[in-house]
Formats: C-alpha cells, structure tokens, sequence
C-alpha cells in the first residue's frame, strides 16, 4: 500500500524575472531617451517670454529652418506648403482648439516665417504661437 505525503502549497511570487524585465527595459529608456530629439534643429531668436502652461495634449509644431522649408511636428523630412496646409487641416479636423506654435529659425527670413503663419490660418488655425529659446537677464 501506497502512503501519499501531503505537500503544503507554496504560494510566494518569484520576482526574479521580473526585476530583470524591469532592469533592460531601465537600460533602453537610458539608451534612447538622449536620442529622442525635436525633429530639424533650428536655432531659435532668444527673447524674454513666460513659459505657456502645459496641455493634457502636446501642441502641433511647424517649424522653419534657416533656408525656409517647413517641416510638421518631429518630421526629419521638409514638407511641401500644400501638403503641410491639408495635414494641420486634418489635426484641426480632429481637434480644433490645439495649440499651434511655429518654431522659426533666429537666421531664416521673417517673410518665411509670416509665410508659415498666414498658412496655418488659412488652414483653420485660430490661434498661431512663436517659439522661442528662453533666457535669464
């Protein structure tokens, strides 16, 4: 006859895995976070200006670099005025009380500049913001 030992069930969570799950993914938000950057670097004028508040939803930014082509939010690539026109349409579309900032480049020709603007109100835009890069006296 057979004699059956009563086990008593161990009922612990093995955290090992994951703290190692938590250790790599510490490891690649390390790695990437400094090579997230703000699409096309552009120089921007500094000027003496308040800081806007932040929104639950980050704010649609053309941005125009210093020989006038205009890219959309984090783009790499520059984007031509008509297509650049029907996506702000589309966004405004979806959402039309987002902000809308041009980031212009501080050696780019104001009329670019004014150019981008008067394209975002034609595209629906209602209010249009300048960037600028903050600095202390």
């Amino acid at each position: 006859m057979k004699r059956y030992v009563k086990r008593k069930l161990v009922a612990e969570i093995n955290i090992v895995p994951y703290v190692d799950v938590m250790l790599v993914l510490l490891v690649i938000f390390m790695v990437t976070a400094p090579l997230l950057t703000q699409g096309v670097q552009i120089d921007l004028p500094h000027a003496k200006a308040q800081v806007l508040p932040q929104d639950e939803k980050p704010p649609l930014v053309i941005s125009v670099d210093a020989t006038g082509q205009l890219y959309l939010d984090q783009s790499k690539e520059p984007m031509d005025r008509k297509t650049l026109a029907v996506r702000v349409q589309a966004s405004l579309k979806l959402d039309p009380n987002r902000s809308i900032l041009v980031r212009g480049d501080k050696d780019v020709d104001y009329g670019k500049v004014l150019g981008a603007m008067v394209l975002l109100k034609n595209a629906g835009a209602s209010k249009v913001g300048l960037m600028t890069q903050h600095y202390e006296e």
